[in-house]
């Protein structure tokens, strides 16, 4: 089936070289304005691998002095001893260089506040005594030498060794020697804009701001920008309009966000692959997914859109039987994992219903739910404890859906794109009051009361503690085979443990749990005429949640909207479906940014690399949605659809 339309590539080339980002053939850097005024001048800043430092220094009585007015000076508060020595301590400890796992360079902007002559004298005398640690002739990885501030006119720049550079102006009409002596242009961020950081740049403002860009990128020098707004906000407006040298009195948070910015990140363009590489993983699983390896970043990139299903919405909310109910639970879904893979694919089939409620889900024993306690209050309309499955907290066993469906004669199945003794899928077949209890939870598959079971972890059957051959014992019950194209080829109950289910979606598997879905509904419908209920758990959401993985965010979101479209498909051609989708909690606290709709683009970063409290939303189509409005606790699901599929807990 093709899934794939609207050839877009994805290509946000940004590339993290600490303390570099690189995206397209830009390179951003980060400056540490005013940076004597951080608790630790220098070493702060130098510590989080910033590639500017600004000391503001007053040359008084034979002495350069930091401060940024006279009367913050001191004699305790030296431009050697702050700047100068804890250099050259560097430089002696990484054989030359700055930093010693990196070949960047560090610049020392050196702005004078004193007269410029004896001021600039007196530096070029100090650093005059270490040509390798300040001279890029001799050595390659000096240390490059901006002054700032009070800087001598071009015409004289002649007069000072050539390793001291001179900060711009974009209206300095400078002769092809001088310019070569110009490393930066720095402008007053007021002179074009009265922006305050919030909300966004007004058009005059902006265009005027991109001018002063422009015409420094002109004249072949990057920009920094000083006195502009100080926040995630105005560093991202900054960095996408083309600022080269983001300035900033925050050091350590501005660089804990360009930090791994290939990650906060997801374009969609269409003129050049994305150039990400590596992997990005977690150790926050738990057992039954600890083998997870993680998010590669070049085989999760896209080229195509995905193809997105409106429904007819002819039997959307009415009154009257529900025969079959599909429940599609993305594992780790909020509303910020819809909203990014909504930007970057400009649709999704999710966003096409039309009943829409919230679920509160904290669990019984704290206020954050695992997906065990989520996971089993959807299966059993019960709330629960953190890590029990389908049981008390006592081990009374809770029974499920799937427990009172098959009881009537109701065909059940549970579908996967994850490990299938994980907690979610667990919750609807298995009890225990531990999760990571895999050979406890999945013998109670040996009751017969799956249809259909898919999913990955083939080795939870085969590798087991408790010496059971459960290949041998439930080829007694089902078909067992390893491939999801096989589910259907005979209309008997299958288990699918497809090992290509535990990996992280790519361009092509990202149909792969639409295809479980689809045929699954197929083997379902054979076996019963009193219908089905099957879940469908988009598993790797929550796995890129833990990773902080944005782009295994949208590329799995992707592949659950899929399988939401497939659940839609054959609700529209059957009249008597329910299709529920909601999830079990929030993984990674996703925050976003910003971003461009008609570029693909998304910004956002995680707060966290575990679960949080947030209500979720429920999203419902067919007979009976609107029962599904308002907002209620998550164990309500489970209750609101055994009532419509008219089966007595």
């Amino acid at each position: 089936m093709n899934y794939i339309k609207n050839l877009i590539t994805i290509s946000l080339s940004a590339i993290i070289l600490l303390p570099s980002v690189l995206q397209a053939q830009k390179q951003i850097e980060i400056h540490s304005h005013n940076d004597y005024r951080q608790r630790v001048p220098f070493y702060q800043a130098y510590s989080q691998g910033v590639s500017s430092i600004e000391a503001d220094l007053f040359y008084v009585d034979g002495q350069l002095l930091i401060g940024h007015d006279p009367e913050d000076l001191n004699g305790d508060r030296r431009f050697e001893s702050l700047y100068i020595d804890p250099i050259l301590k560097l430089y002696s400890e990484n054989n030359g260089k700055a930093w010693k796992d990196s070949d960047n360079i560090l610049t020392l902007l050196v702005e004078i506040k004193s007269e410029t002559s004896p001021t600039l004298a007196k530096i070029v005398e100090l650093l005059d005594k270490y040509p390798r640690i300040f001279d890029p002739k001799v050595n390659p990885y000096a240390v490059r030498i901006v002054i700032t501030g009070n800087v001598p006119k071009p015409a004289e720049f002649g007069k000072y060794p050539d390793y001291i550079g001179f900060d711009g102006l974009i209206d300095e009409n400078y002769t092809p020697e001088q310019l070569a002596r110009v490393p930066m242009i720095s402008l007053p961020f007021f002179d074009y804009a009265n922006w305050n950081g919030k909300g966004s740049l007004t058009a005059s403002q902006k265009e005027k701001v991109q001018g002063a860009i422009d015409q420094a990128h002109k004249m072949g020098k990057p920009i920094r920008f000083w006195a502009a707004p100080d926040g995630v906000t105005a560093w991202n407006t900054l960095y996408y309009m083309g600022v080269d040298i983001i300035n900033t009195d925050k050091v350590e948070l501005c660089a804990d966000y360009f930090r791994n910015f290939v990650d906060k990140n997801f374009f969609i363009d269409g003129s050049k692959h994305n150039e990400m590489k590596g992997v990005k993983g977690t150790d926050r699983l738990d057992k039954t997914t600890s083998g997870f390896k993680g998010f590669d970043r070049d085989k999760i990139q896209l080229t195509q859109r995905i193809e997105t299903y409106k429904p007819t919405y002819l039997n959307n909310g009415v009154n009257k039987p529900v025969k079959n109910v599909i429940l599609l639970i993305g594992d780790g879904m909020g509303l910020n994992q819809v909203n990014i893979a909504e930007t970057v694919n400009k649709g999704l089939t999710l966003l096409n219903f039309l009943n829409i409620g919230f679920q509160i889900n904290s669990p019984l024993d704290c206020y954050t739910s695992d997906s065990a306690s989520g996971g089993s209050a959807l299966a059993t309309g019960k709330r629960h404890y953190n890590r029990h499955i389908a049981m008390s907290e006592t081990g009374e066993i809770y029974p499920s859906i799937t427990d009172f469906a098959s009881e009537k004669g109701i065909a059940c199945g549970v579908v996967t794109l994850g490990n299938l003794a994980d907690a979610t899928p667990a919750a609807f077949y298995g009890h225990s009051t531990e999760r990571d209890n895999a050979d406890e939870i999945t013998r109670y598959l040996l009751d017969g009361k799956l249809t259909v079971l898919a999913g990955g972890g083939l080795d939870v059957f085969t590798k087991r503690d408790d010496g059971i051959d459960m290949v041998k014992e439930l080829k007694k019950k089902y078909r067992f085979i390893t491939d999801v194209e096989d589910i259907d080829k005979n209309k008997t109950p299958v288990i699918c443990a497809d090992n290509l289910m535990n990996l992280a979606a790519t361009q092509q598997t990202i149909g792969l749990l639409a295809d479980a879905t689809r045929k699954s509904i197929d083997v379902l419908t054979q076996n019963s005429d009193k219908g089905f209920f099957l879940m469908v758990e988009g598993a790797k959401i929550d796995y890129a949640g833990h990773s902080n993985s944005l782009a295994g965010s949208v590329v799995e979101m992707l592949s659950f909207d899929l399988a939401i479209a497939e659940a839609l498909k054959f609700a529209d051609s059957n009249g008597e479906t329910l299709v529920v989708v909601t999830a079990d909690h929030e993984t990674g606290g996703l925050v976003l940014v910003d971003g461009d709709r008609e570029k693909g683009l998304i910004t956002a970063r995680y707060t966290t690399d575990d679960h949080t409290p947030v209500m979720l939303p429920v999203w419902a189509y067919g007979p009976g949605a609107q029962n599904f409005m308002g907002v209620y606790w998550n164990n309500e699901i489970c209750n609101k659809i055994t009532a419509l599929l008219g089966i007595k807990k």
